[in-house]
């Protein structure tokens, strides 16, 4: 997993002197409202199937399926396969564990001003505007 230390996608909540999780989770991983309602529900909902996140987002299986994928690929959601009784098996999803969420977090913004520092590092002479300092 690799996340994008952008400084564009850190300014929404940099603009808010309180900003929620949802705001929060979606800047920092790049992701939409609905994976994060994706991921809220499955840490509510620990081992769903991809039928039972659709009922309970009111989603199409398609669009879930593409929410789970961005959530496994952030590090936020893990599938596991569960054989069935009567053969063929199913996929179960989990929530990472918030305490594990918040410390990918934690990197992601690290990382984003270790960046933004290095980019302040490298400011020679001229900036962007032309003027000297």
């Amino acid at each position: 997993m690799r996340l994008d230390p952008s400084p564009e996608r850190f300014r929404d909540p940099m603009a808010t002197d309180d900003p929620d999780f949802a705001e929060v989770l979606a800047c920092v991983f790049g992701v939409q409202g609905h994976e994060v309602r994706t991921y809220r529900t499955l840490l509510d909902a620990p081992g769903s199937t991809v039928e039972e996140l659709a009922t309970a987002l009111e989603r199409d299986r398609s669009n879930v399926n593409r929410s789970l994928s961005t959530l496994r690929e952030k590090g936020l959601a893990r599938r596991e396969r569960r054989l069935l009784d009567g053969g063929g098996h199913v996929y179960q999803y989990t929530a990472t564990p918030l305490s594990e969420a918040r410390e990918l977090m934690h990197e992601a913004l690290d990382g984003w001003a270790a960046a933004v520092h290095d980019s302040i590092d490298a400011f020679e002479g001229n900036t962007a505007g032309g003027e000297s300092a």
